[in-house]
């Protein structure tokens, strides 16, 4: 080896499990110990060796580990001699991603941890002559100084000390990295596409070429790449597109079906089309997956653009503020580690994604979410042509890069609001963002969930105070918000018609929450507590004291309060957040904050009929967010005016920094105030009796996080009945051609007669907004390749009491242990996923198999999904996010168990949707979407033809009419939990061992 670590320094090498822990000794005996004689035994020597320090130091229960971690975490290791790599973060997954086989790789135990050190540290040596390796040294020298646990060994492996010569690379300069970066160019903007026609046997034809001639057949593949090119004809209408609702069973290579006719008109037309998925995990499944139509990868990169919101993206200005900081603090710094790792990445990245690309997504978990949070535009502050880094922005870069692309990989929430500011923003919508003419929405059976949340409008504290801090700035507090004037400032410096209207504004914005208005409200929501309370007492007293019929009808304890706005309560947006907290805490039986009551969610209630006080406060507020209106709107005009006026004068970059001014005015603060003046505008209008209202309007009582005990947001939400609505309105009808497809489309109830098959359409055009345009959509359904009778099981246990959490726990345990592992356990609950966990973890990890939890190991879920498929024994429990969406092959997911009956949330939404979209069948509706996500989690399970795989649901009380959810084929059994495992452990075994259709599949119960 080139380096190595050194025999005499050699530190004990830790592994911790839930309960247990290998231990490699620095005397090089390898042990097997409790967590609590593995923590003493640290204590007599130094610091260990370990994979994920965090999480080590969680499950041996020990405290969170300061910054920077005297631990030598393999892991930070990595990303220094790898960076733009990612792995699972285990032992077994950093092995083979440094290609150990598996006979080295073993058990993953302790004592193979030395060797990955010394594999890694001999990657940076190898470097050392290199750009790289002067880059390398440059930061190891700064992260030295840092107290960073790797920087002696790294030093010695580049061969130099903790100062450089001066003719080198020195440390302050090598993190600055946005100083190095190339910068992007404008290019002449693209000329609208033309409108050649995609055949179906032109798609058919593209789709061999992707294929190559010695691919998989996949049975009905290429009849879903003909269905799809009907998407890509040439619009015969305005405002009526072509539009193709396409259902694709698991396996049948829908990814590649519509990327056929998608490339080929793409091509031919000199268009782009964007292909939207609802998940992040699919988004890169597919930019994966078009390694098939491009193997080149610089010819992919010229061709694809995966897009996401600025959020999500590395902000070189952000991180200059954030490393000038770090380094004002000197000495030991693990921010100061983090950023020189970040420097380390930047220079090689893609495309500068911190979340989902090719940074690893545990990174925030070694050194802190909010490291990421504070590098990454998730304030909406970009000054766009006035940072002096704006030429190598990452986020510009992917603009620009998908205005030529082909095909731009996106995601539905970034689709539908980048549809929606079009709309609002017409003509001057600036070409940021390349509306498209063609579109594909994959995880179309999302598309109602996203449009609802896109175009649902929120007046709550956390949304109003960030519109406060986005104009004002930091108000006192230690902090890095810039407000609208510094992000402006020379544009309107000396300018009179300009500074008027933008100090009329931030003005204006003291009618928004100020700092500590949580608090604020939680004393004011408690001391209302307590004087209702002691009024109601009083006015007990004196109505019993009344004589005659009097004392029948006492006063009302909050009329004897009165509407006196409480002096603790600075303005009129936390007085109207107070007053509808009132009337939700009033309305609900869930416990009060007050009371101790915190979990999410818990206190909702309806709008209507509106308590007394809140609307003169309501229409106070309206008045004060008109004052903001106007005065931004004003701003905004007069900056278009001198567009127009100072056209000589004004260079192409100042230009483009009015525009963009323009249109985030409009986007992050009018659009916002408009929908909420709306909403406060409309709050007297009494409801039309027996109408189907537009919208549902409700108060929500949240613990948010970083919200302390206690305290709580309050919220007015206003949702469209039908989202579908806006979505076709806004999106879909301007469009020339869209495909929706999925694996679950349609709800199957077991019926087979052509009026049922309808009506599963029907509903279907209903959930995709097919149903609000002129024209029908072309409907197709491709079934699964695979042999699901021969394939799956699927089984009901019949014995586990419903909300007894030990016996639920006890059922997992005894599941999973029947598998072997190679278990997705899926929870309607984040409570009782944390509680099976905490009784799981130890009986698993005795057995052999690993367990981790969304909601619980502190990692992002696509390193949790990572994790479960490179661990094929390991077990993975979640909720939501991991019944679709998730891709895991082979023998790593055999097994998928889930708790209950996945019905809908018995909220205000659901229940308004239930009454006035469910055609007069509430139950019916009720069961459609839970046949849906039955089949979204069903279809984890087998995703090749060489997969085998159990269902189980531990639900007793599961009625029989959902069962139609699972695929033809599919025998499901009511059994006992003994005879469950039993009859799945001789399945999946018997299969292993050359045996076939163990035990013989049942009649599917009717």
């Amino acid at each position: 080896m080139a380096a190595s670590l050194s025999p005499s320094d050699m530190p004990p090498a830790l592994v911790a499990h839930h309960g247990s822990c290998s231990l490699l000794t620095p005397d090089g005996e390898l042990l097997t110990l409790s967590s609590e004689d593995a923590v003493l035994e640290l204590r007599q020597w130094p610091a260990p060796l370990v994979v994920h320090a965090p999480l080590t130091a969680r499950r041996l229960g020990l405290p969170p580990l300061p910054q920077p971690t005297p631990w030598l975490d393999l892991l930070e290791l990595f990303v220094f001699a790898l960076p733009g790599r990612t792995m699972p973060p285990t032992v077994r997954g950093l092995a083979q991603a440094l290609e150990l086989d598996d006979n080295r790789i073993g058990s993953a135990e302790a004592d193979l941890l030395p060797e990955l050190a010394d594999i890694l540290l001999d990657r940076v040596a190898t470097l050392r002559a290199t750009p790289a390796g002067e880059e390398m040294a440059a930061l190891a020298v700064r992260m030295e100084h840092a107290g960073w646990a790797w920087g002696r060994s790294v030093l010695a492996a580049l061969g130099t000390g903790t100062s450089l010569p001066p003719e080198a690379l020195q440390p302050g300069d090598a993190i600055r990295v946005w100083r190095r970066l190339p910068k992007w160019e404008d290019a002449a903007p693209r000329p609208p596409p033309a409108n050649h026609p995609v055949s179906a046997a032109d798609a058919r034809r593209r789709l061999g070429e992707i294929l190559g001639p010695d691919a998989e057949t996949r049975v009905g593949q290429a009849d879903f790449a003909g269905a799809a090119s009907a998407a890509f004809a040439p619009r015969l209408v305005r405002g009526d597109p072509h539009m193709v609702l396409a259902e694709a069973g698991t396996g049948t290579g829908k990814t590649l079906g519509y990327v056929a006719p998608a490339s080929l008109w793409a091509e031919r037309n000199g268009g782009t089309v964007w292909i939207s998925t609802y998940t992040r995990h699919l988004q890169r499944q597919i930019e994966a997956e078009l390694g098939r139509l491009y193997p080149d990868a610089a010819e992919r990169r010229r061709h694809v653009v995966l897009r996401k919101g600025r959020e999500n993206y590395l902000c070189l200005l952000n991180m200059e503020e954030t490393v000038n900081i770090a380094g004002a603090r000197g000495a030991a710094s693990g921010s100061l580690i983090g950023l020189s790792l970040v420097a380390r990445w930047a220079g090689v990245t893609a495309d500068g994604d911190l979340t989902g690309g090719d940074l690893p997504g545990w990174f925030g978990d070694l050194f802190g979410r909010g490291l990421l949070a504070g590098i990454a535009d998730r304030r909406g502050e970009c000054i766009h042509g006035a940072c002096p880094h704006y030429q190598r922005c990452f986020v510009e870069h992917s603009i620009r890069r998908a205005r030529d692309a082909d095909l731009v990989i996106a995601n539905h929430a970034l689709v539908m609001s980048q549809a929606a500011w079009h709309a609002m923003d017409g003509d001057e919508a600036g070409d940021e963002d390349n509306i498209p003419t063609r579109y594909v929405f994959d995880e179309g059976h999302h598309v109602m969930d996203a449009a609802d949340s896109a175009f649902s409008a929120e007046l709550s504290g956390l949304e109003a105070a960030e519109l406060r801090r986005w104009l004002l700035g930091a108000e006192g507090a230690r902090s890095r918000a810039r407000g609208l004037k510094r992000r402006l400032d020379d544009l309107v410096v000396g300018y009179p018609r300009l500074e008027a209207p933008l100090e009329a504004a931030l003005q204006a914005a003291h009618a928004l929450p100020a700092p500590g208005w949580s608090g604020r409200l939680a004393d004011a929501w408690h001391s209302t507590t307590e004087a209702v309370t002691d009024v109601a007492t009083e006015a007990a007293t004196e109505t019993a004291e009344m004589p005659g019929d009097h004392a029948a009808s006492p006063p009302s304890p909050l009329a004897l309060l009165g509407p006196t706005n409480d002096a603790a309560l600075p303005n009129p947006t936390e007085w109207l957040l107070h007053l509808l907290g009132q009337q939700a805490l009033a309305r609900s039986t869930a416990r009060a904050p007050a009371e101790g009551g915190h979990r999410p969610g818990a206190i909702e209630c309806d709008l209507h009929p509106v308590a007394d006080a809140v609307l003169p406060a309501a229409a106070g507020l309206a008045r004060a967010l008109d004052r903001l209106a106007a005065a931004l709107r004003t701003l905004v005009d007069r900056l278009l005016e001198r567009l127009e006026d100072d056209t000589a004068e004004l260079d192409s970059a100042t230009r483009e920094r009015v525009e963009a001014g323009v249109r985030t005015i409009r986007r992050r603060a009018l659009s916002r105030v408009d929908g909420w003046v709306s909403m406060l505008r409309s709050l007297g209008a009494p409801a039309d009796e027996g109408a189907t209202p537009q919208h549902i309007d409700f108060i929500r009582l949240d613990r948010r996080e970083g919200q302390r005990a206690g305290e709580h947001d309050v919220g007015l939400h206003r949702h469209w009945l039908d989202p579908t609505i806006p979505f076709a309105t806004v999106l879909a009808a301007p469009a020339h051609g869209i495909l929706v497809t999925s694996a679950t489309l349609r709800d199957e109830n077991g019926r087979t007669d052509g009026e049922e098959t309808e009506r599963a359409w029907e509903a279907a055009e209903a959930r995709t907004g097919a149903s609000h345009l002129p024209s029908p959509a072309l409907r197709a359904s491709l079934a699964s390749p695979f042999d699901y009778q021969r394939q799956s099981r699927a089984f009901i246990v019949n014995d586990i009491p419903h909300d007894d959490i030990g016996a639920l726990a006890g059922a997992y345990r005894t599941l999973f242990l029947a598998a072997g592992g190679g278990g997705l356990g899926l929870f309607t609950a984040i409570s009782r996923l944390r509680a099976v966990h905490q009784r799981l973890s130890q009986p698993l990890e005795e057995a052999g198999i690993p367990l981790y939890a969304q909601h619980v190991d502190g990692m992002d879920n696509a390193t949790l999904v990572d994790i479960f498929r490179s661990e094929a024994n390991s077990c993975l429990l979640g909720t939501d996010a991991m019944r679709d969406g998730v891709d895991v092959p082979g023998r790593s997911l055999r097994l998928v168990v889930f708790e209950r009956v996945p019905w809908p949330r018995p909220d205000i939404l659901h229940r308004e949707r239930r009454l006035h979209l469910s055609h007069g069948a509430p139950g019916a509706y009720d069961d459609r979407i839970a046949r849906l996500r039955l089949r979204q989690a069903f279809g984890r399970l087998i995703r090749s033809g060489g997969d085998r795989g159990v269902f189980v649901l531990l639900d007793r009380r599961a009625p029989s009419r959902l069962l139609s959810a699972f695929p033809e084929g599919v025998a499901v059994r009511r059994a006992g939990l003994r005879d469950v495992a039993r009859d799945l452990a001789a399945f999946l075994h018997g299969h292993e061992n050359g045996e076939d259709g163990i035990p013989s599949s049942p009649p599917a119960l009717s």
